[in-house]
This record gives C-alpha cells, structure tokens and sequence, in this order.
C-alpha cells in the first residue's frame, strides 16, 4: 500500500469516525470463513458496519479526528474489526447474542456518545445503556404519570359525586 492510499484510508476512517457516535472495536480473528459470513450477515440486519482495519491507520485518524478517544488507541493491538451503529446498545447486544454459538468476537473497546469503555469486561454494562429514543420515551412517560393521576382522580371523584347526589335525590 503507497503512502498516497493510506492517506486516502486515514481521511476515510476519520471521516467515519466524525460521523458515527457510537464505535466498537472488536476481535474477529480465528473465525472460520461461515461464522464470519454470519456476523456480517447478522451485522447487516441490524444496521451495524463492520470493517476490519489497519491499527496503524485507525491510530492515525484517532488522532487526526476531533473526537477525544482518551485511552482506545492502547487497545489496538492483535486483529481489530470496527463496528458504527446508530443505536448505542446494538453492537454489544450483538456481540453477546452471537457468543452463545462461539467464544468471538471480543470487545476491545468502545466510543459511545463521549464516553469510552475498555476490555470485554464492560460488555454487559453497554448491553444495559438505553438509546436515546428508549429514554425520551421514559422522560415522556414520567412527565405523563402525574397528569394521569389527576385526570384519573377527578374522573372517579365525579363519579362519586354523581352517585352520591343521585342516592339523594331518590331519597
């Protein structure tokens, strides 16, 4: 590879990395040619890119981009495979559904929305982070709750009071 392509790969991976807030870096290596297939097919479906790259290139365009990756580049070592999502949970969930089949592939690392997380230890921590959507619905959900409460009370408080007057107007 010239130095004028692995610019052009460096520009390239800074760009993604601007452009996705969520970033996992994973090791695929030892998988055979069908279980790969399957986790890029698996991949694919739940909108996750997965390439596997250069760590010297992904270094260089750690260091090149805006973004603040603090101790990621120390994992970048062995086989490296990233994966971009738009949803911060789905690699990892991912990942933890298809090592019920096989013991790859592990997480190294992750960039989710300014925080980074190191080892395969974290993984179930980052299975458990709730995306935005899920915690606008929460918020909507909370701030609904009191005013059903009250609507609910005043519609059964009516009720009451209809009965009772009907109780006495029969009397």
């Amino acid at each position: 590879m010239t130095r004028e392509e692995k610019a052009i790969v460096i520009e390239d991976l800074t760009a993604q990395l601007a452009d996705n807030a969520n970033i996992y870096l994973a090791d695929i290596s030892g998988l055979d040619a069908t279980t790969t297939s399957n986790l890029r097919r698996a991949c694919f479906k739940a909108n996750i890119k997965l390439a596997v790259v250069k760590n010297t290139l992904l270094a260089k365009a750690m260091e090149a981009s805006d973004k603040e990756f603090g101790e990621l580049p120390d994992v970048l070592k062995g086989n490296t495979s990233l994966m971009f999502s738009e949803t911060g949970n789905a690699p990892a969930k991912l990942i933890k559904n298809f090592r019920k089949k096989s013991d790859k592939p592990l997480l190294k690392g992750a960039f989710i929305e300014e925080a980074v997380y190191l080892g395969d230890e974290n993984l179930d921590s980052l299975v458990n982070i709730k995306s935005k959507e899920e915690v606008i619905g929460d918020i909507i959900g909370l701030l609904q709750s009191p005013a059903k409460n009250v609507i609910s009370g005043l519609k059964s408080g009516g009720g009451k009071l209809a009965g009772i007057l009907k109780t006495l107007s029969e009397k």
